[in-house]
């Protein structure tokens, strides 16, 4: 300690509670932006379940059309005009079961990450430590289905209706003439921002429990000095 400073004027229990106030302010604000990333992550989850830009046409392309994970739309014959089929409430009409598969896994990463912001309420009634420990492992679990959506998902491109739009040499992992599309791209960066997201929340939550342990040491620190003095 430099003699002189401020810092060493302050006595220990001072200078420890401004360290724990900044220690506060820092972490409220680094949960701050975890809280308004998630929200951006559910986001993102929403548009690349909703959105049927998985896969789609190419230059040479025998039909136009594009994929998501239920929807699709291919050209017929030589008309650009393209027929619309497949819903998630009809899950008969997904033309492939790898399709089915991966549309139930990316709909329950988005169920869950709108869970975990829906368990932000829960910052008013249970312990803070506990709630980030809690949307962290939901954060992971969301990154998990959104890759085992991710892998699952090209298995489905050897059905009859991808053929018809990106040609016969299409089969399982190999799109032949189509191109992957912008939706699984966000996708894939999705997961990356889960990961985070949740290592972020986990860390967050150690911190407020070291917090809890250091201010609790404290009280009963100045207790005994108290109880001494009287």
């Amino acid at each position: 300690m430099i003699p002189g400073t401020a810092s060493a004027m302050l006595p220990a229990s001072e200078a420890a509670k401004i360290y724990q106030t900044n220690y506060i302010r820092n972490s409220r604000a680094i949960g701050l932006l975890w809280a308004i990333f998630t929200i951006l992550f559910a986001i993102v989850n929403v548009v690349c379940f909703i959105q049927p830009y998985w896969i789609g046409d190419g230059v040479d392309t025998p039909q136009a059309g594009y994929f998501g994970l239920f929807h699709y739309c291919v050209g017929s014959g030589l008309s650009q005009e393209l027929t619309c089929q497949g819903s998630f409430i009809e899950f008969s009409s997904i033309p492939s079961g790898a399709f089915k598969a991966a549309s139930f896994f990316i709909g329950m990463s988005m169920v869950l990450v709108i869970t975990c912001i829906v368990c932000f309420a829960l910052f008013f009634f249970c312990s803070t430590a506990t709630v980030y420990k809690i949307c962290g492992w939901m954060q992971l679990a969301s990154g998990t289905c959104l890759v085992l959506g991710c892998m699952i998902y090209p298995d489905g491109w050897d059905s009859d209706e991808v053929k018809q739009m990106c040609g016969e040499q299409t089969d399982k992992y190999t799109l032949g003439a189509c191109s992957v599309r912008w939706a699984y791209i966000l996708a894939i960066m999705g997961i990356l921002d889960a990961l985070i997201l949740s290592f972020l929340a986990f860390v967050l939550g150690n911190r407020q429990d070291e917090l809890m342990a250091e201010k609790l040491l404290a009280d009963s620190k100045g207790m005994c000095c108290r109880t001494a003095l009287t």
